[in-house]
């Protein structure tokens, strides 16, 4: 059975990944001590980009409000009402995505079990041509085919990761992805708040706070996939002070439109 979606195939080259960096570092653990992270647990996307969407959109609509002339009052409101705001949506949407995308995958998943059920001859022909793709010999890959044939959810799980590239048992959880999400952006959200809310009613103060945070999380994220830190530092804060530049000079117009 043939599969065409862009979809399953973004989520299938991930989870292909990960189920070989788990095998590799099962026979790793044996020989050479070292292990891989797990990156199948459907939490760290949404926990890195929930943390810099929170800073990036926070500190932008309180250099917005400030550029503008607004009150500390009026950016405290605006602040604690975008940190709210900005939570719930992307809760909100990592749940919706990543349940959508699972049923996407469970409703494949349904299909090759029927063709298993309907065409089972046709089925383990396709799967001994698979493996012949992969390097094993004709012989090897009729035999490997009949016997894993014989298990149909084994039989199953192999037609899945092969022709879906997907392991349907380890898909993300979506209340995981938008507990991550939320959580993470409140986080960020509220460090350009932080000055405010302690009395410390200066823009420049929250500005160099974000400024600090874009930069040691730009960095961690790099270090997390083993990029150079001051890659991702400066990646961070260049986007995050053209966001911060835009909504400023919006602010700082409407004051002079309006002044």
């Amino acid at each position: 059975m043939r599969w065409s979606g862009c979809v399953l195939a973004q989520r299938g080259n991930a989870v292909r990944m990960a189920t070989e960096n788990r095998a590799r570092a099962d026979a790793h653990g044996h020989e050479g001590g070292h292990h891989h992270r797990d990156v199948s647990g459907g939490w760290l996307r949404p926990a890195v980009f929930g943390a810099m969407d929170g800073l990036v959109t926070n500190v932008s609509l309180i250099a917005g409000v400030g550029g503008g002339g607004g009150s500390a009052h009026t950016i405290i409101l605006t602040g604690l009402a975008g940190l709210a705001a900005g939570a719930c949506s992307m809760a909100a949407g990592e749940y919706v995505s990543v349940s959508s995308q699972n049923e996407l995958i469970y409703a494949e998943v349904n299909k090759e079990r029927l063709e298993l059920e309907n065409n089972a001859v046709a089925e383990q022909a396709e799967l001994a041509t698979m493996l012949r793709a992969r390097g094993v010999s004709p012989a090897t890959a009729r035999q490997a085919a009949a016997e894993i044939s014989a298990y149909p959810e084994k039989a199953l799980a192999v037609h899945t990761m092969e022709e879906l590239g997907v392991d349907a048992s380890d898909l993300p959880s979506p209340l995981v992805a938008a507990g991550a999400s939320l959580a993470s952006f409140a986080v960020g959200a509220l460090i350009p708040l932080f000055p405010y809310l302690v009395g410390l009613r200066v823009l420049g103060a929250a500005l160099g706070l974000a400024a600090v945070a874009a930069v040691v999380g730009g960095g961690i994220v790099a270090r997390l996939t083993d990029r150079p830190f001051w890659r991702g530092a400066l990646r961070q804060l260049v986007l995050g002070a053209a966001a911060v530049g835009v909504t400023y000079l919006i602010g700082t117009l409407v004051r002079g439109r309006m002044g």
